[in-house]
């Protein structure tokens, strides 16, 4: 198997995680009474992995997905760095739908599904942060 191979396979696998824990996040909110409004809604500044509706709230989903928390739980790959450019989506996806006079927080999903596993440990933390940089806004 030449490196290559073994790097797309790496890096396959790893985005067919991300979506799966994307999946399970979605089913764990919608559970929990949130309307999903949006996933992996793509804008020219990235992505927001999913936007819902919980009540009047619009939320800002950011999930994170990992085999194992060998090297760090996953929430803790929220950085204020992340913080920053998901304020910036957020405040251009409320821009684009008309939707600046709404209410917004930014949860954090954490996903941790071992190999072999037919279901993740899922961590919700509602109100994970406060919208951070030139973009902040206030609900």
């Amino acid at each position: 198997m030449g490196l290559t191979h073994w790097l797309s396979t790496r890096l396959l696998a790893r985005r067919t995680l991300g979506r799966r824990g994307e999946a399970a996040a979605a089913r764990y909110l919608r559970r929990r009474g949130m309307k999903i409004v949006a996933r992996s809604s793509r804008l020219k500044p990235g992505e927001l992995d999913i936007v819902a509706l919980d009540g009047e709230v619009l939320v800002f989903v950011e999930v994170k997905t990992r085999r194992t928390a060998e090297t760090g739980h996953p929430a803790e790959a929220v950085t204020p760095a992340k913080q920053r450019r998901l304020t910036r989506l957020a405040v251009t996806f409320m821009k684009r739908h008309g939707l600046l006079d709404r209410k917004a927080r930014f949860d954090v999903v954490a996903v941790t599904w071992p190999e072999g596993k037919w279901f993740p440990t899922i961590e919700h933390f509602p109100d994970a942060f406060e919208a951070v940089g030139r973009w902040e806004f206030y609900s």
